[in-house]
């Protein structure tokens, strides 16, 4: 990130435990109020998603900053993998997503584990596919995270970002800047107990490296086969790419 952005400015707190209290904090109206600001077109990104996820043959997944468990649910239900991993930093999240797991009765097929992506708990080439969903710019250290996901990744491993990116063409970069800047936080004061959220949300995907500039990185860490796909007129990114 061109600057760094905290959920919390007047905290004393790292970003890594700023997030996971904005999380939590949200958790409870996070999908509802998600769907809101999105329009619901956020679920048309994530069936892309687990198509190329699908299309790869992946048999064991990690998603990462799982939230509460919409991608990994969609993974076990689309899906041949038998081996999902939901992994995030904010217990809150995954107390609804167990809860939504359960209720699905996936139990079997998904893990929930409260963790860090910088610190991932796994050995090294474990899973045929990781994805990240609306999450990698919440990384304190996104070097580090992305570092962490190539080495637990399989050779020939399947790497799915999908990230909220910035609009270069008018008038979408225009009227993305009004509801991003205005009408999201607005909607977040209004509907959320967390005043700071969706204003934070709003703010780390503006400054965020999308596009080539996050496509070099990744290629930096190791990634190879990278590629980007700008999703409705660029305001949202799936990026993917793969280990040697």
């Amino acid at each position: 990130m061109s600057k760094k952005v905290t959920p919390y400015k007047d905290s004393e707190l790292g970003k890594k435990q700023q997030v996971t209290q904005m999380f939590d904090n949200i958790s409870e109206t996070y999908d509802g109020l998600n769907r809101v600001i999105s329009f619901g077109i956020d679920t048309t990104w994530r069936k892309k998603v687990v198509k190329m996820v699908r299309d790869h043959g992946a048999k064991s997944i990690l998603d990462i900053a799982t939230g509460t468990g919409d991608l990994a649910i969609s993974f076990a239900e689309k899906t041949e993998a038998t081996d999902i991993t939901g992994l995030d930093i904010s217990p809150g999240m995954l107390e609804i997503a167990r809860q939504k797991i359960t209720k699905k009765d996936l139990t079997d097929k998904i893990n929930t584990v409260t963790g860090d992506s910088e610190a991932l708990p796994f050995e090294d080439n474990s899973f045929d596919a990781i994805s990240v969903a609306f999450g990698v710019r919440n990384f304190e250290n996104l070097e580090k995270g992305l570092s962490e996901i190539y080495r637990v990744l399989k050779p020939g491993g399947l790497f799915v970002v999908l990230e909220t990116s910035v609009p270069t063409a008018s008038p979408f970069k225009q009227g993305y800047q009004l509801y991003t800047r205005h009408i999201l936080p607005a909607i977040g004061r209004v509907f959320s107990k967390d005043r700071s959220a969706y204003a934070y949300l709003s703010e780390s995907a503006s400054v965020f490296p999308f596009g080539e500039d996050f496509n070099n990185i990744l290629r930096k860490i190791g990634f190879i086969n990278v590629n980007d796909r700008p999703q409705t007129f660029g305001v949202a990114s799936i990026y993917s790419g793969s280990k040697k």
